[in-house]
């Protein structure tokens, strides 16, 4: 197993930390006071290829390696940009995007991969409910045949992107007798009558996300635009977390490496009892463990990364154990980053407080830490 990058991958790094820093960071933290989500921001991320980085080039996309698509979420995080216009494209590209391009027909990925590439629209994933989180099982959005279409009746719940997406994946039940083998997958358009998203949530962290509940109601669509089978939604879903335990926690560990950078500089430049923090064993040992955590996540998120490379079928167990570590373990060092800062790291103009908001999503989004012990356990 080589986790060494070669030096086009480390140029190619390093000019996307050389771009982000340019164009999307200046901006980041007004966009964070205002909730605002950033759409050029978010169209120059198309312009320079990293929305489809990994995508086919006949389609829009530069047809890069995994492990490229990884390093290219690292390094937007290293870059300092914020949580939330990452979190918006993660659900773009690997939730909504990537279902297309791998269980879709040739018709829809040639539809919908090319502009969703370029970030010409918007995407999101429907799967959460109001009653049906990590139990997705029992989620209760139906979805009833009816000649060459389906009608599409029920709720979403907490979906980045929901307020502003062009094109959507919903998972609904086609068969309710049936358990995850009911589920099946659709591609429903902004505009489509019966179609609405609820008001944007205001959260803690990820501010400049929109998060909202989708709302279907008799919204009919093509039988066309079933992705794939009947029935075979819940398969898609899982593939899935072969992103969300690489690609969608890169940006999060590139975000501690920038926030460790940020503490080094201010324990250098804090002076207390005539010397800087940085000589005192206690502001030594947070560091450190900062350092600590960014290692041994970069190894979990790539090692899924390599795998998928490979071509070797995703480990649960192991994609597991990497949720779960980035999510509850980056709680210290989020927090630690904090409280090195004193009372400036409470306030807005310093920006470890956006990162200590941001970190308290990581235990919840995309299959919460209990559910993670729960896999691994079972799994052991």
């Amino acid at each position: 197993m080589d986790f060494s990058f070669t030096p086009e991958q480390l140029m190619f790094k390093e000019q996307l930390i050389r771009f982000a820093k340019k164009e999307i960071v200046p901006k980041v933290e007004e966009n964070d006071l205002q909730s605002k989500f950033d759409f050029d921001s978010f169209r120059k991320l198309g312009e320079f290829g990293v929305l489809g980085l990994h995508f086919p080039e006949k389609l829009g996309g530069s047809g890069a390696d995994v492990v490229t698509t990884v390093l290219a979420g690292e390094a937007l995080g290293e870059a300092g940009v914020d949580g939330g216009l990452m979190l918006a494209y993660g659900a773009h590209t690997f939730l909504c995007a990537d279902t297309i391009l791998c269980h879709g027909s040739e018709q829809q990925k040639n539809k919908y991969i090319p502009k969703l590439a370029s970030g010409e629209w918007i995407g999101c994933m429907g799967l959460t409910e109001p009653g049906a989180g990590s139990d997705v099982a029992s989620l209760s959005t139906r979805a009833k045949k009816a000649g060459d279409t389906y009608i599409l009746n029920g709720s979403k719940m907490f979906i980045t992107n929901g307020s502003i997406a062009d094109v959507a994946v919903i998972y609904a039940k086609t068969d309710k007798g049936q358990k995850h083998a009911g589920i099946s997958a659709f591609i429903v358009e902004k505009g489509t009558p019966g179609f609405s998203a609820g008001r944007d949530l205001i959260k803690m962290g990820v501010r400049t996300s929109h998060t909202s509940e989708l709302v279907f109601e008799d919204c009919e669509i093509p039988a066309e635009n079933l992705i794939g089978q009947e029935g075979s939604g819940f398969l898609m879903a899982l593939q899935t977390v072969e992103w969300d335990r690489s690609a969608l926690l890169a940006p999060f560990i590139g975000g501690m490496t920038y926030v460790l950078r940020k503490c080094a500089r201010y324990a250098k430049e804090r002076h207390q009892f005539g010397r800087p923090i940085a000589h005192f064993q206690a502001t030594k040992h947070k560091l450190a463990d900062i350092k600590i955590f960014i290692e041994a996540a970069r190894s979990l998120c790539y090692r899924i990364a390599w795998c998928k490379d490979q071509g070797r079928p995703l480990n649960h167990l192991e994609a597991a154990v990497a949720k779960l570590f980035v999510g509850d373990w980056s709680l210290k060092p989020a927090n630690d980053a904090m409280l090195l800062h004193g009372g400036y790291g409470y306030c807005h103009e310093y920006e470890v407080e956006r990162y200590f908001r941001d970190s308290r999503l990581a235990p919840i989004g995309g299959g919460t830490s209990d559910i993670q012990k729960k896999i691994i356990s079972k799994l052991m």
